[in-house]
Parts: C-alpha cells; structure tokens; sequence
C-alpha cells in the first residue's frame, strides 16, 4: 500500500462530512475545526485528484459527479473502519481486566479486599495473574500490574499504593515469650528467606546478625515464606502491608520495623490515557482501607 498516492486521511474526512452534510459549516462542526480548515482540505482533496469535487449550491455546497462518487466510496471505508474500531473496542470490554501482581501480595492484601470491589462493581470481571516475572504489560496483554520497590522502573507510570516497611515477624510459639530489641537478639533461632529477596538478607546482616552463626533456610516465593513463619518455623522479614490480619489476631508478633522510604507496592501501567474500566480499578485501590 503506497498511502503517497492518495490525499492525507484528514483531508479525506473533512471532503467526506461536506459531501455528506451538504455544508462546510455543518462539516467544521461534526469535526470540531473551523469553516476555512474544512475548505483547504477539499481544496487539497480536489488539487491532489485534480479534479473539481464540490461546487456552491444555493448557500450551500454540492459534490460534483466525481466528488459524489468518492464522498460514497469514503462514506463506506470509514464505516468499515468505524465498525473494525468498535469490534475490537468491544471485544477489550467484554474480556476480564487482567492484572500482575506478586502472589503474596494477592494473597495476603489483594483478594481479601476483591470481594468489596465486586460488592460495589457487580459483573466487572477480573482476571488476576500471580507472578514474580517482571512483565512487559503491553506484549503480555496486562492492563495494569502492582509490584514491590522504589516506584522508580522505566517505561510506565507507577502510583504508590501502600508503605511495605521491613518488619521483623515471628509466630508466638517459636519466641516463647522472649523479649527482643534488636535483630541480634534473635540469632539463635532459625531464619526464613525469600529466594529472590536479598535486599532484606543484606539488611538483617546490617542490622547486626550474623549470618554465619545462625540457621537460616530460604524458599521460593512469599507466601511460602509466611506459611513457614506462621507455622513457627522461623523468624521473617516481610513487608508490613502483607501482615495486618496477623498481627490483628495475633497469629504474628512484629518485633522490629524499619522505616524504608519510597518502599512500598505500587500500581503500574502504561503511560497514557486510561480505559474507564482502569480508571475505575485504580481509583477504587488507592481509596480502599484495610
């Protein structure tokens, strides 16, 4: 397709509308420009084909056999893509919301809060998609992602969710009632980590233990490090926003917090403007509470 062999499709709308409403007036505003922009077009139009298109009628204008001719094969191109626009605008409604986000983090602070979302949005579907995989969220079909950091990652626009400080958690059964006021309190007990978290194992050792002298595992994901944590099988290091309900019921004991700031799970996606359906997802999580 040579696109250098017809006139620009701007020119081709504005000859299209007056052909069709018989009126450069009537044409500027359907398209929101003015009466002489919609006139240099078909003047465009007609020096392009070099051909006269539309001649005055009255007080108005009247497309010439030639210009009736194209104004109906253009009248019917951009209804064809009108329609092609609007199946895949309806095909994108009609499919789930689909959202990354870290599986602790889905477990532990999303799903629990979904059930409000769905309360006040009935029949807004949801996909979610648990992954520690940083994803291209055009190329693998996300509408939007929540992840763990500074905010600061390139090529999308992140709004901050929710502080994740450092909190040093155990379950009661595996501290006995001990009293601990620094991290080095606690080198005698084994240790849980996260496989791909070592920014908070750097952080343990800054804060004085040593990690040589004490018993520590790592795991996967996450949630598997919670699991193990709450079941007593360890003292953990996780982000405060994952744990509310287990310090509410006492399941879990903080005994340290760190103060990180700009740390934290943010919303992101693409720069740009946002679909409603988006709007309305984003909006609603940055205002829900615990």
């Amino acid at each position: 397709m040579n696109w250098r062999e017809i006139p620009s499709l701007a020119a081709l709308r504005a000859f299209e509308v007056a052909a069709r409403t018989g009126s450069y007036s009537a044409a500027a505003a359907e398209l929101n420009v003015t009466h002489a922009a919609i006139a240099q077009h078909v003047r465009t139009v007609e020096a392009h084909l070099d051909t006269v298109l539309m001649v005055r009628d009255g007080r108005g204008m009247a497309p010439t056999e030639a210009g009736a001719t194209l104004a109906s094969e253009l009248t019917s191109g951009f209804r064809q893509i009108i329609d092609g626009v609007r199946a895949v605008t309806d095909d994108v409604e009609a499919r789930p919301l689909s959202i990354s986000v870290t599986p602790s983090f889905a477990e532990n602070w999303l799903m629990p809060r979904l059930t409000r979302f769905w309360a006040a949005h009935p029949g807004f579907s949801l996909s979610v998609s648990p992954s520690m995989d940083l994803v291209d969220l055009r190329r693998d079909g996300f509408d939007l992602a929540i992840r763990y950091g500074r905010g600061d990652w390139s090529g999308v626009e992140a709004t901050h969710l929710v502080a994740a400080n450092y909190t040093v958690v155990a379950a009661p059964s595996l501290l006995k009632g001990r009293t601990v006021n620094a991290v080095s309190d606690l080198y005698d007990l084994p240790w849980l980590f996260q496989t791909a978290d070592r920014e908070s194992q750097k952080w343990v050792e800054a804060s004085g233990l040593d990690m040589a002298c004490c018993q520590a595992n790592v795991v996967a994901t996450g949630s598997m490090l919670l699991s193990g944590v709450r079941s007593g099988g360890g003292v953990g290091v996780v982000a405060g926003a994952l744990i509310e309900d287990d310090l509410a019921t006492g399941r879990l004991v903080a005994l340290i917090t760190d103060q990180r700031e700009g740390l934290g799970y943010y919303i992101i996606h693409p720069p740009g403007v946002l679909s409603e359906r988006v709007k309305t997802l984003k909006s609603w999580l940055l205002k829900c509470d615990a």
